[in-house]
């Protein structure tokens, strides 16, 4: 599984030492990630690894030994159930002391805070500005249902809710981490077959403004690069739009007319932000 998500067409990868699995053998698990960091052709993505929460015993070695051993092939490294920015300096203390040790660079690792309860949440815009490792902002619903006390066994799918059930959490994110410069991520949907189902949970993600969200199988990934990727049309037009203004700003404009419609400065930033999209995705 680890070598064919080497060669998938997500964005990034992150192998897992937390939910997935079981007690007993999450010490054993650490050696299977290091060697495929070590071994499998990583270019052209983002690697990162899930370590334990801080609350367990397994975290301290999860994040030494990796480290230690496979730093240099690691991006990021995903904290889950981060309650509040002593969390993230917790991690990143321990995390600074491994480089140095193993002769890594310092701060070359980012850190992926996990959102999976209510204090989490309360503290999410603490927890975004917490350190300049930071990379996104990830929004775990499973475990936020959890702590919520919702009804219901699958995860991210609550389809009698009279909306979409994830819009406060999402948004709350999303805005802490755009206050920091920072994308936010949407969690898993459970249901692999499901394939319109998590068509709409990548829509409402993207409609309130997230950059991506996770894929637990090879079949949702086209569907979410499909989703978070701007519409051609939007990107061409959105191409138009900056062009059009920087030359207006040129000659002194505070604002032009494209395809008839007002173009301002507000206009000109969300343009933007679709350009650098769609560049990303090969689209321009």
């Amino acid at each position: 599984m680890m070598e064919k998500a080497a060669s998938s067409d997500a964005d990034e990868v992150f192998l897992d030492l937390e939910d997935s699995v079981a007690p007993d053998a999450k010490p054993d698990a650490r050696a299977p990630l290091i060697e495929a960091a070590n071994s499998h052709d990583w270019s052209g993505k983002v690697l990162s690894y899930r370590i334990n929460g801080i609350d367990t015993q397994w975290w301290y070695d999860d994040l030494i030994e990796v480290v230690s051993e496979a730093g240099e092939n690691i991006d990021d490294i995903i904290v889950p159930k981060v309650k509040g920015a002593s969390d993230i300096h917790t991690v990143e203390n321990l995390l600074t002391q491994v480089e140095v040790n193993a002769g890594l660079e310092v701060g070359a690792i980012g850190l992926e805070p996990q959102i999976e309860d209510g204090e989490g949440m309360h503290r999410v815009h603490e927890i975004a500005h917490a350190s300049d490792r930071l990379s996104s902002i990830i929004f775990g619903p499973g475990d936020y249902s959890a702590a919520m006390g919702t009804p219901g066994l699958d995860i991210g799918q609550f389809p009698d809710y009279p909306g979409h059930y994830w819009h406060y959490a999402l948004s709350h994110c999303n805005a802490a981490a755009k206050s920091a410069g920072l994308p936010c991520l949407d969690g898993p949907y459970a249901d692999i077959s499901d394939e319109q189902g998590f068509r709409e949970s990548c829509a409402n993600a993207r409609m309130v403004g997230c950059d991506g969200k996770w894929a637990i199988h090879p079949s949702q990934i086209e569907i979410g690069n499909e989703i978070f990727a701007p519409d051609p049309e939007v990107a061409e037009r959105a191409d138009r739009i900056v062009d059009a203004y920087a030359e207006a700003m040129a000659e002194g404009k505070g604002a032009v007319s494209v395809d008839g419609q007002m173009v301002d400065e507000a206009t000109n930033k969300m343009a933007q932000e679709i350009v650098a999209r769609a560049k990303a995705a090969d689209i321009l």
